[in-house]
């Protein structure tokens, strides 16, 4: 039963770093400030970071997690239930990791919790327990998330126009060559039939393997002209971009990781603590998952909620960060999924270009994210803790 539960801790923190590692930087691939192994590479340091010390800053999202409060005492360090509430919890979320859409961690152990606690408790749950310590922060973070972006974004590009920092559209092109059309020969000569080829006027060579693409106005790259207290603007924004991006992934590691390690705090004999060797396991499961399954998530939050430039995704960053670090500090278990996507939607809406159908999906993902950890997590538990019944 310990490496059982060991191996579920760590599925769990593998799930949790493939579905949440990259969302502190999907603006800075969506904008084109990072290609995406740059970026991911900027996530997995600040995740690290985040998870070492995360115990310093939200150790009571720990004893949250761990079962208090919703279970009796007796049955809060069992085996059964703590296997059961990580393997559940592993299960949702790295099926939403397949199917590239960005869930939260923390709803999917809320509702194994719940599940479990249904089994055990045999009767009514603390409602109000529930809804203080868990629901309420889930529901009302993207709502505020969405109307701190919005806004924040406003002001900042108000603010922008009165410092005089305008905004360039560029498109770089190779060197201008004039090129005409010229049919080739089956052998590869000039003239007859068998193709055609787009030949340099000037020198005569034929440029082989030339590509031309079309594509709209909101995928060329924007840059800002002007200065910032001295500093060009486009480095200054940037700079600060690739900051926020790490405060956000920082901010969510401080956030998540207790939750995945308080399924180990009443293993080993380390009681109400958590020890660094938990921590340390947590950590290294979450980057191997970041950097081995990011891909289909990263590209839902970069490229499919709106379009984004530098500024915008900025403005997300700064928001997310804010959000998540301080929902830490008060031991709120907010989900940085929710605040993330909430911040990059709530600039799409001031922008006027977000997509709806993507923001179904990933609210439909939401939305089955807790039954489903609670039904996995139930069933678990019964097979655990009645061996008779999974031996049948």
């Amino acid at each position: 039963m310990a490496i059982a539960l060991i191996i579920a801790v760590l599925w769990l923190a593998y799930s949790n770093g493939a579905n949440d590692n990259f969302k502190g930087v999907a603006t800075l691939y969506g904008s084109g400030a990072a290609s995406f192994n740059r970026a991911r590479a900027w996530a997995t340091i600040a995740t690290i970071a985040g998870s070492l010390v995360s115990v310093v800053f939200a150790a009571s999202l720990a004893r949250k997690f761990s079962g208090g409060g919703l279970v009796p005492a007796e049955f809060a360090s069992s085996s059964a239930l703590l296997i059961s509430v990580g393997a559940a919890g592993a299960a949702t979320v790295l099926l939403a990791t397949l199917l590239g859409m960005p869930t939260s961690t923390t709803h999917a152990l809320t509702g194994a919790l719940v599940g479990v606690a249904l089994f055990v408790n045999g009767g009514p749950l603390p409602l109000a327990k529930l809804w203080s310590g868990f629901f309420l922060p889930l529901l009302v973070s993207p709502i505020m998330a969405v109307a701190l972006a919005g806004g924040a974004y406003i002001i900042l590009r108000r603010l922008r126009l009165a410092l005089g920092v305008t905004r360039e559209t560029c498109v770089c092109v190779g060197p201008a060559r004039a090129l005409v059309p010229v049919a080739l020969t089956v052998g590869g000569g000039r003239g007859g039939g068998g193709g055609a080829a787009l030949v340099d006027q000037r020198s005569g060579s034929c440029l082989n393997g030339l590509s031309v693409s079309v594509g709209e106005t909101s995928q060329c790259v924007e840059r800002y002209s002007g200065t910032l207290v001295g500093v060009d603007a486009q480095i200054a924004v940037t700079t600060v971009h690739y900051a926020s991006a790490g405060a956000v992934c920082f901010a969510r590691a401080v956030n998540d990781t207790p939750k995945i390690a308080a399924l180990l705090m009443a293993f080993g004999g380390v009681g109400g603590a958590i020890g660094g060797w938990q921590l340390g396991i947590v950590a290294a499961a979450m980057a191997v998952g970041g950097l081995i399954q990011a891909r289909k998530v990263a590209e839902t939050m970069s490229k499919r909620i709106t379009a984004l430039n530098p500024g915008q995704g900025l403005t997300g960053n700064l928001v997310t960060a804010l959000l998540v670090i301080g929902a830490s500090r008060f031991g709120l278990p907010v989900s940085t999924t929710h605040v993330s996507v909430g911040s990059i939607f709530g600039i799409g809406v001031v922008g006027g270009r977000p997509q709806w159908k993507t923001v179904g999906q990933i609210g439909t993902a939401w939305l089955t994210t807790l039954p489903l950890g609670g039904l996995l997590g139930a069933g678990l538990y019964l097979l655990l803790s009645h061996p008779s019944i999974a031996s049948a």
